[in-house]
């Protein structure tokens, strides 16, 4: 069963994942060069599946290393199933690498309950949401997700708010040296600023209807047990399951904030719903239902591969 396999954290499940998501660029971004591939663009296709590879990598570690479900795999399987679900993400590189600040920065914002450097924390969160909002303008809101984890872990000092600024001024700074440098201009940062639509229509397709509604499905259901279940974390980590919660919240805002809705702004949402997906599963006692769960999400992209 898969659900026995992936219930522990072991080096071949990295691997295992590894050899999937490869499968994944294979098929999708293949198509892209049927009349040849030069070496630079090998290049860039190894780095772009090598940022995809390190989402997984640091979605692994921060979990595990705050406790936020059990040591398993399950959170690794489920953000890899979910990208197979819209593959149209992979053809996406700049999301791609935006998610992975955005992964960088809640990193340090769950280990601010340590209480240990917590002015080089908020900086680095801020700098790192700062950078992934370079690439996609609306990962911005991310920066919610510190100020609620100062709230939430009582972190009072009224110079430590300010911190976050420093960060994103940091970056503003490094955006108007390179223009100043590259195009003797301090440039126009209209141009980095997306707006925003309303317009679902995207969204009727079939394949990615079917995957939404999929994602949808488990996510839900899984949600609803994972927020009946908050008051029996403990009092220390209660705040950081919280904070996955926000950032869930902040996915679903960009998707429905997204000016172009091709199915690659659900990225965003893949971390916490896989985290909140993973507390579900492990409380389970009946093992068909987390099996199903599963399924579900491998049987997605297969039937947008025959359909």
């Amino acid at each position: 069963m898969i659900t026995r396999f992936f219930s522990t954290s072991k080096p071949i499940h990295l691997v295992l994942i590894s050899f999937f998501v490869l499968g994944l660029f294979l098929a999708v971004r293949l198509g892209y060069y049927y009349e040849g591939i030069s070496a630079l663009q090998i290049g860039k296709e190894v780095l772009l599946y090598g940022i995809t590879l390190l989402s997984i990598f640091v979605l692994s570690f921060f979990v595990n290393k705050n406790n936020l479900t059990k040591q398993n795999s399950f959170k690794i399987l489920l953000f890899s199933l979910f990208l197979a679900c819209i593959p149209a993400i992979i053809e996406y590189g700049s999301i791609i690498v935006s998610n992975v600040f955005v992964l960088f920065a809640v990193r340090r914002i769950i280990s601010l309950r340590s209480n240990l450097h917590i002015k080089k924390k908020l900086f680095d969160a801020a700098f790192w949401i700062a950078l992934a909002s370079l690439f996609y303008f609306w990962a911005i809101l991310f920066l919610i997700l510190v100020f609620a984890a100062l709230m939430f872990y009582s972190i009072g000092q009224s110079n430590n708010w300010m911190i976050p600024f420093t960060g994103i001024i940091t970056v503003a700074l490094i955006v108007v040296s390179f223009n100043i440098i590259s195009q003797n201009t301090f440039g126009n940062m209209n141009t980095l600023i997306d707006t925003v639509s309303f317009d679902f229509s995207n969204y009727n397709q079939l394949n990615l209807m079917v995957s939404i509604s999929v994602i949808s499905l488990v996510g839900l259901w899984a949600l609803f047990f994972y927020v009946k279940k908050l008051q029996d974390k403990s009092r220390a980590l209660r705040p950081s399951f919280v904070l996955i919660l926000i950032a869930l919240i902040i996915g679903i805002t960009i998707v429905v904030l997204s000016p172009n809705k091709n199915g690659s702004e659900f990225i965003f949402l893949f971390a916490p719903l896989a985290i909140i997906t993973t507390n579900y599963i492990e409380s389970i006692k009946k093992v068909w239902l987390a099996e199903l769960f599963i399924w579900l999400l491998i049987i997605t992209p297969i039937f947008q591969l025959v359909s």
